[in-house]
């Protein structure tokens, strides 16, 4: 394999980098935007009071402070965990080709289980015996064949893909903080994920515990970093759905194993087969799907050497760039305030509708996202926040 290329952050960077994401109402998007416009993560920081406030936020946006920050890198240092930025060698590539990915991801582990390809798997908590044992046996197989499996650490099927895979390579994904092992009863299995040189990932702060709203943005990660997400077992409401969606609308393949119509645990497996997502019976079904992807046809090697030998372009120039010399007016601010609703609209339609430049409807986006006006949707749709809505 390649030396892998791009960009390598400085600690001064890594440690700006953090103080942002960590900052109120920076999300991905508006990070990404941030450094572009303003060319690093220090001067995004120094921007961010005067941004906060063109966009109508009523009180002070709260900043992490660099303190925090560096207390946090302190942190994960004495707990064996990096902080990778996006761009950056290490960073899991197919995570990176996703809509949006997370600006820096905390790991821990083996980064080289992010360069093969990979299967997440997820499933009801309250598995049944049938649900974890068709699990091991998909998991197993899968593993053999070359697949890294990814899954989020939770109880059920999650924990039987894990335990199924630690001699092949898996990755858990964290809903809280990458030190924050949820549920409790798992503490072994992850030392075991570490023990067996596989991973453990998350976007979110070291020590955070998991809240209900983080669940999906887990979900997100293990659909970012897969080829293809199997379902094995999930209930009409269930977070995996949400995870197939994600995995879906990524461009990934959804597989899901059929159940019993009599099984409540099976009602939204077989709900997505309908809708779409591939039926599968045996673990060959989904090796004979993705195999053809891993490889290309001319020399047949990975479609992962690409990445490994990224060379360097915009994105992995982040934080290495000149400020841009944009900013918008009072009157182009209305405009794009009149021109957005509770409905969701693409930026060109934007453009079109109210006459501002794109790239000033970017920086007004990033006002109004700062100032907790905005709602991103996937396919980089945007809508004014509910409460904000002039009625």
């Amino acid at each position: 394999m390649e030396k892998r290329k791009g960009i390598t952050l400085n600690d001064a960077q890594r440690l700006s980098w953090l103080q942002l994401i960590r900052s109120e109402n920076v999300g991905a998007v508006t990070f990404i935007n941030l450094i572009e416009h303003f060319g690093s993560a220090s001067n995004a920081l120094a921007a961010l009071p005067e941004l906060s406030i063109k966009g109508g936020k009523g009180k002070p946006i709260r900043i992490a402070s660099r303190k925090d920050a560096e207390q946090e890198l302190e942190r994960a240092e004495k707990i064996g965990v990096r902080f990778v930025g996006v761009g950056e060698p290490d960073y899991p590539p197919y995570l990176r080709a996703a809509e949006t990915p997370p600006p820096l991801v905390a790991i821990k582990g083996n980064c080289d289980c992010f360069f093969s390809p990979s299967v997440g798997v997820v499933g009801s908590r309250n598995a049944s015996a049938t649900g974890k044992k068709l699990t091991t046996l998909f998991c197993q197989k899968l593993g053999e064949t070359g697949f890294k499996i990814i899954s989020g650490l939770a109880r059920g099927v999650d924990t039987a893909a894990h335990i199924s895979s630690l001699e092949t390579g898996t990755i858990a994904v964290m809903a809280g903080g990458i030190d924050h092992i949820y549920p409790p009863e798992n503490n072994t299995l992850y030392e075991k994920i570490l023990e067996k040189g596989g991973a453990i990932i998350s976007e979110m702060p070291i020590g955070a515990l998991p809240r209900a709203q983080d669940f999906p943005r887990r979900n997100r990660i293990i659909a970012g970093l897969s080829l293809g997400v199997l379902v094995c077992e999930a209930a009409i409401r269930s977070g995996s759905l949400i995870t197939a969606r994600m995995a879906a609308e990524m461009g990934r393949i959804v597989f899901a194993i059929p159940g019993s119509p009599l099984d409540p645990r099976a009602q939204g497996t077989n709900n997505i087969i309908k809708e779409g997502a591939l039926l599968v019976t045996r673990p060959e079904d989904i090796a004979e799907t993705l195999l053809p992807l891993t490889t290309s046809n001319e020399n047949q090697t990975s479609l992962f050497a690409p990445v490994d030998s990224i060379e360097e372009t915009d994105q992995t120039k982040i934080d290495n760039t000149e400020a841009r010399d944009i900013d918008a007016n009072d009157r182009e601010r209305d405009a794009i305030i009149d021109a957005l609703s509770t409905t969701p609209i693409d930026i060109e339609t934007l453009s079109n509708s109210s006459g501002v430049p794109i790239d000033k409807i970017y920086l007004i986006l990033v006002e109004l996202d700062l100032a907790g006006k905005l709602v991103r949707h996937s396919g980089g749709l945007v809508s004014l926040a509910f409460n904000d809505f002039p009625r």
